[in-house]
């Protein structure tokens, strides 16, 4: 019996977050059991092939540890990681989108929204993600979205679909989005991806002297906003949220209230391949070192990275008035 005879229709979940919100590390755990299926980065650097993926479980359970995490571990003492672009794992496959979906779907300068389904994209859509679902006959599969949630397009194409809203400490996020190269908040709001800040957001990025530290933490709020405009949009039994803090401090927990909610099984073949995975605080221990957040008792690279910025106050204020800044994290 083959794969695709086995799961004729895989359970779809949607793995979203505001970016460097610890989505990716969620995914890679994930992407270790048997039944899931997956677009990989391989897949994505060849878009003119438009791979169906149809080994990338395999391949990704195959692959050396050190090559199957793309924030690897740089050094402890100074509580850093780093990006590599040398690694096999699941992929966000933007220009996979863009060539076989649409740009709409992957660059929106807004949230998308039920309205935004039109029946050519939406038919785009389900062929692009169906048709890799059933090659790769997995019981499951997933795929990541950052940014704008895009919960209300998501549904109204996949009604069936769950989803996993990873949530990590605005302060932190805006922490590690000012240290990425493809981050564009450098070029100001009238040339960023997200379109002009609300009259109050913009107040407060004035009164901060245009920090673009600053903004970066009012870009975690908008899109922290947008997803409590609209995640009631998503029936309770089909919406989780998971924080970044409880993955990497309680992996196996996080990890199987996952699973759980997915409908799988932690397995003999998950739980060896999930030994080798390293998450950071619990098995590398790069937070040995670093103080708790005050407020919170949590500990997070942040403390140490970004409490001594002249906006660090300001970044604070910010991200206070959300309830997820400060541990309050719901699960439907």
């Amino acid at each position: 019996m083959t794969n695709n005879q086995q799961h004729p229709s895989s359970q779809m979940l949607f793995i979203v977050g505001t970016g460097r919100c610890g989505s990716t590390l969620v995914a890679e755990v994930l992407a270790r059991h048997p039944e899931f299926g997956f677009i990989s980065n391989l897949d994505m650097a060849v878009p003119r092939l438009n791979l169906m993926g149809q080994w990338n479980n395999w391949l990704y359970r195959a692959t050396p540890r050190w090559l199957t995490q793309r924030d690897r571990h740089k050094n402890a003492s100074r509580s850093r990681f780093r990006q590599s672009k040398a690694h096999f794992g699941p992929s966000e496959a933007w220009s996979l989108l863009n060539r076989y979906v649409s740009a709409t779907v992957s660059m929106p300068y807004r949230d998308l929204t039920a309205e935004d389904a039109t029946p050519w994209l939406s038919q785009r859509c389900r062929t692009f993600f169906e048709a890799r679902a059933r090659i790769q006959g997995k019981a499951a599969f997933m795929h990541k979205f950052t940014g704008w949630p895009r919960l209300g397009f998501l549904h109204q194409v996949f009604p069936e679909a769950k989803f996993l809203h990873v949530v990590r400490d605005g302060r932190a996020v805006a922490n590690s989005l000012v240290q990425m190269p493809w981050w564009y908040g450098y070029l100001g709001t009238s040339n960023w991806k997200f379109g002009a800040l609300p009259d109050a957001y913009q107040q407060q990025w004035d009164a901060s002297g245009n920090s673009l530290v600053v903004l970066a933490g009012l870009e975690w709020k908008l899109m922290m906003d947008a997803f409590d405009r609209t995640k009631n949009l998503i029936p309770a039994d089909r919406w989780m949220e998971l924080r970044y803090e409880d993955m990497v401090e309680q992996p196996r927990t996080s990890t199987k209230r996952a699973l759980e909610f997915v409908g799988l099984d932690w397995t003999p073949k998950f739980e060896s391949n999930f030994q080798r995975h390293s998450f950071g605080a619990n098995k590398a221990g790069y937070l040995k070192d670093v103080p708790s957040d005050p407020t919170t008792g949590r500990k997070d690279t942040w403390v140490v990275e970004c409490s001594s910025d002249p906006a660090a106050p300001g970044i604070a204020s910010i991200t206070s008035g959300n309830a997820r800044s400060n541990g309050e994290a719901r699960c439907g």
